[in-house]
């Protein structure tokens, strides 16, 4: 195994603390609810974090660029911390980031050598030009047209493009813009610099949260470019070099998720050991604190549980992570989200009005269930690649992550896996029988396993974690495990059921068999407990302070 790329653990430290003081001493509370009023991008703040003396940008770029070479581990921990102070700033800077992936994974030397060392250099805010108004998350449907210009013996010395694209990050106001466009061969990415003629900024998006970020429209009317703009230098690669670096890009906004909804919980936490009602701070009352406080903080751990995991492995020199990936950005998103909207509710009435950040929070948080692929696009990948995957290993794929949740049982008993175990055995059983049945071509369907598969394996994830020793408590993924089988239950329930009336009754029957037999897989006795392990994790949350 390849030694993980990426900062010591000290490096990443310092970075982070440098960013907590930066951004601390220039962008404090009142701040951001006045970019957020006046829907402002805060373009000194991005310049200063761009600039020599600070440099946050190097962590995502090579060392041989003039970077500092860090990993998916090292920018998921940069990008969560940065998401839990202003998500839109993080959107400012996963755009350079992103506009940057197709060079850095499909530029030709002399690309990345001139475009890498003067983002590095000269800190150029960069845009990725892909999203158009009529292909959405569909990158393979886009219009925009690069048509070839040829010299007199025939050969291409340039393109000349035009189209609109739509929602870019950092539209308005980049220097250097990754469009992704069709030539004859193909798709195709194309650097282009923001004072090239033909190219002018759209209108700006008056967005519900994020407006800290500056999201446009960006307009190509006939803009030429020299053919050594083409990136990579062949025609075609486009949507190779869009999908060599989703499963690494959705990881990180899986982060924003989780970063968004931490800093939303843990304003709820502070508020909730200072108010006091009935006689009580509100922390005390149980309820509220196992229902509004430790559930959400529960799903976000176990949700960095396995980012970490995820990036852990891309840093070990994994290439194939795009439905992990998937996984990392639609437990992480939706989590962050329930934990903001419950943030709100824990601070009541205040937590509605615009005077405390949880609000401000809570619109921001969401935007991460829409960019890079909604939810529904994710649902739509994990179900179609762990479906193929379990039917074309005849159930072994499951069998092989339960049988390591059975080991770590055997040397770890408390932290759940044998629940979990029992939870990715139920996932393969309904999978294999909903495909024998040939239902799966239900959208329906595909959906309620992305649900089960998700919860199953961030779950595995955070019982290895807990099992580790590396941070998480046993009580919490214990906890969280029975959470995962409840999940995975009900979602057998729907797809196993959900499409069989009275009419039916031979395969409500079959199914009715299955579903009974995953009830005494994950019975009641393995599950039971949850609520007095969140009371118990409550209360070393409390003690933590």
């Amino acid at each position: 195994m390849n030694a993980p790329a990426g900062l010591s653990r000290e490096m990443c430290d310092m970075i982070i603390q440098t960013l907590r003081q930066v951004v601390g001493r220039e962008l404090p509370d009142e701040k951001i609810l006045e970019l957020d009023e006046q829907d402002v991008f805060p373009e000194d703040l991005i310049r200063l974090l761009l600039s020599p003396d600070v440099g946050m940008h190097l962590i995502f770029l090579p060392e041989e660029a003039g970077g500092l070479g860090g990993g998916a581990r090292d920018i998921c921990r940069v990008s969560e911390e940065m998401a839990s102070i202003d998500l839109g700033v993080a959107t400012a800077f996963l755009a350079i980031c992103l506009g940057t992936d197709p060079i850095l994974v499909g530029g030709t030397d002399e690309q990345k050598k001139k475009w890498l060392g003067r983002i590095a250099g000269d800190g150029l805010i960069v845009a990725y030009a892909v999203t158009e108004p009529e292909a959405g998350s569909n990158v393979a449907a886009l219009k925009t047209v690069a048509d070839q210009i040829l010299d007199a013996d025939g050969n291409v010395t340039g393109y000349r493009i035009t189209g609109n694209k739509q929602f870019i990050s950092n539209g308005g106001v980049a220097e250097l813009y990754t469009v992704l466009a069709k030539t004859p061969g193909g798709p195709s990415f194309f650097a282009v610099e923001r004072n090239t003629p033909g190219l002018e900024v759209g209108r700006h998006e008056d967005k519900h949260g994020i407006r800290a970020s500056n999201t446009t429209g960006v307009i190509l009317e006939d803009v030429e470019v020299p053919a050594d703009n083409l990136i990579g230098g062949e025609e075609g690669q486009g949507l190779k070099q869009a999908n060599a670096v989703f499963g690494y890009t959705r990881l990180m906004v899986g982060a924003f998720g989780l970063g968004g909804g931490q800093g939303a919980l843990d304003r709820a936490f502070e508020y909730a050991r200072t108010r006091e009602q009935f006689g009580a701070p509100l922390i005390e009352k149980e309820g509220y604190l196992a229902k509004i406080l430790v559930e959400p903080w529960l799903d976000l751990a176990a949700g960095r549980a396995y980012v970490e995991q995820t990036a852990l492995h891309i840093d070990e020199g994994e290439k194939d992570m795009g439905t992990e990936g998937a996984i990392a950005k639609l437990w992480c998103t939706e989590a962050g989200n329930r934990a903001a909207d419950l943030a709100i509710q824990a601070l009541g009435g205040y937590g509605y009005t615009r005077e405390y950040m949880v609000e401000k929070m809570s619109r921001d948080v969401r935007i991460t269930t829409i960019y890079e692929g909604t939810s529904e696009i994710q649902q739509s990948i994990i179900s179609l690649y762990r479906w193929k995957e379990t039917v074309r290993s005849k159930g072994t794929y499951y069998e092989g992550l339960a049988a390591k949740q059975d080991a770590l049982h055997a040397t770890h008993p408390e932290v759940g896996a044998d629940v979990v175990a029992g939870s990715l055995r139920a996932v393969n059983d309904v999978v294999q029988h909903m495909h024998a049945a040939r239902l799966t071509r239900n959208q329906v369907v595909m959906f309620a396993f992305a649900d089960m598969m998700m919860v199953a394996e961030v779950a595995a994830a955070y019982t290895a974690q807990a099992a580790a020793g590396d941070g998480a408590l046993p009580v919490a993924s214990r906890a969280f495990a029975k959470r995962a089988a409840a999940m995975v239950l009900d979602g057998a329930r729907r797809c196993l059921t959900g499409l069989h009336g009275p009419d039916d009754a031979e395969a409500l029957g079959a199914a009715t068999v299955v579903l009974e037999q995953l009830e005494t897989r994950l019975p009641a006795a393995a599950t039971s407990g949850y609520w007095r392990d969140l009371a118990d994790l409550g209360a070393v949350l409390k003690a933590k302070g």
